[in-house]
């Protein structure tokens, strides 16, 4: 099935032809037609499955069957600044032949420059919660108008105690509008909100629940922790691996390791939420560009990278939560290509690993490298396997309690606000 079938509004054909989309993809099929119909959906789907046009495009298409208004009519909201600058710049490709206008909405750049955008008007708005709140109090954005809110990686949001936030967003947008839950898993976190937020949704799902994509191969190294740095150099090295996204779960041992590569001569760049959105996004530039070999990076990059045939994808840390990993490795395998994912896995992290296997259904291939050798771990696999945690594992609920996270978040702010009240008032007094 191609996107003519649809029925698009020629701009939106003619921007689509350019942009060389022909086959839709089976999200695509299955949510467009639910969508274009007004319902609210509830949509499970795997990375680089092509779900940011399955909800962007017949939003955009009612925009534009809609009546103008000077305020924004469509708002996508993203946990994290990659992501929410990947959905605008589809959106601005996708609306290119049209007047409707997207404005990108996220922390770590200057905030007048984003108000200044919105005062020239905007129809689409992609945004994470706390700039576009921030925008909202200031004054500089009306939400009454939304008529399409769209919620992706709705998991991903949760996990990091947004809920307060995109409840906030919910109830300022308008009272009938239709609101879009895409998430690429599926915990009981993320159906318990749905369940609270959507009227009558429709379900779309074209995969089961937490799967990866069949077009990735997975792989095992089993290493002691002190030893992750030399294997990770000596694979790139030997292997002769020249686009290489390593994840890491600390902000410093990503830096390290960036050092330790370039040692070994292999050139590479790092991303975390310690660099300022201009690094990070020179950093990815250069990934892309081949300029460097490796990028290695923490949680915040798994969502809105897209980097076409990307060939690998390494897990130097096992994540904490299994749901994680699938995020991570979508990255890779995109779009039917075929990729690779390749994780690293200490004696310490051998539980994660079993919630992973369980997560996705399959039992995940061990290779041991020669100089690597490990102490055998099946007597630890066996017990791990048999302990009462690991079986009654059940999809997680959110970390920490959704109330409680949010709850947290207002204290801190409040005493960031009181101490930088007490620090203004000592400097008035040494002034004087």
């Amino acid at each position: 099935m191609n996107f003519k079938s649809f029925s698009f509004p020629e701009p939106l054909l003619k921007a689509l032809d350019e942009i060389g989309f022909e086959e839709l993809t089976p999200i695509q099929q299955a949510a467009i037609p639910v969508i274009r119909k007004g319902h609210d959906v509830l949509a499970t789907a795997q990375t680089g499955t092509g779900k940011t046009a399955a909800f962007a495009l017949p939003v955009i298409h009612n925009l534009l069957k809609g009546t103008p208004s000077k305020s924004p009519r469509a708002l996508f909201l993203a946990p994290t600044r990659e992501l929410a600058e990947q959905i605008a710049n589809n959106c601005e490709s996708f609306t290119k032949h049209t007047e409707l206008r997207t404005v990108a909405v996220f922390g770590g750049v200057n905030v007048e420059g984003q108000s200044q955008r919105l005062s020239q008007g905007a129809d689409i708005i992609a945004a994470t919660p706390g700039r576009l709140l921030d925008l909202v109090r200031l004054g500089s954005v009306d939400l009454a108008n939304i008529e399409h809110l769209v919620l992706d990686e709705a998991d991903r949001m949760l996990d990091m105690g947004f809920i307060d936030e995109m409840q906030r967003v919910i109830s300022l947008a308008k009272e009938d509008k239709q609101l879009l839950l895409f998430s690429a898993t599926f915990p009981s976190a993320v159906k318990q909100f749905a369940k609270k937020v959507l009227k009558e949704p429709k379900l779309v799902q074209t995969t089961p629940e937490n799967t990866t994509a069949e077009t990735v191969r997975h792989v095992v190294y089993p290493v002691e922790q002190q030893r992750k740095k030399e294997l990770l150099s000596e694979l790139i090295g030997k292997k002769n691996w020249q686009q290489v996204l390593v994840f890491v779960n600390m902000k410093d041992d990503a830096d390290t390791i960036v050092e330790e590569l370039e040692l070994d001569g292999i050139a590479a760049t790092v991303c975390h939420g310690d660099k300022k959105q201009g690094a990070r996004r020179r950093a990815l530039r250069e990934f892309k560009e081949g300029k460097v070999r490796v990028l290695v990076a923490t949680e915040v990059a798994a969502r809105g990278i897209d980097i076409e045939g990307l060939p690998r994808v390494v897990n130097y840390d096992l994540p904490y939560l299994p749901e994680d990993y699938v995020h991570r490795i979508g990255r890779t395998g995109r779009a039917g290509n075929t990729g690779q994912a390749i994780s690293f896995v200490s004696r310490e992290e051998e539980q994660f690993l079993l919630h992973i296997e369980a997560l996705i259904g399959q039992k995940i291939k061990r290779y041991y490298l020669p100089g690597y050798e490990v102490a055998s771990r099946d007597n630890l696999i066996d017990n791990l396997s048999k302990k009462p945690s690991h079986q009654r594992r059940k999809a997680r609920t959110n970390r920490p309690s959704n109330q409680a996270s949010g709850e947290a978040r207002v204290k801190n702010r409040s005493k960031i606000s009181s101490v930088r009240s007490r620090l203004k008032g000592v400097k008035l007094k040494l002034d004087k």
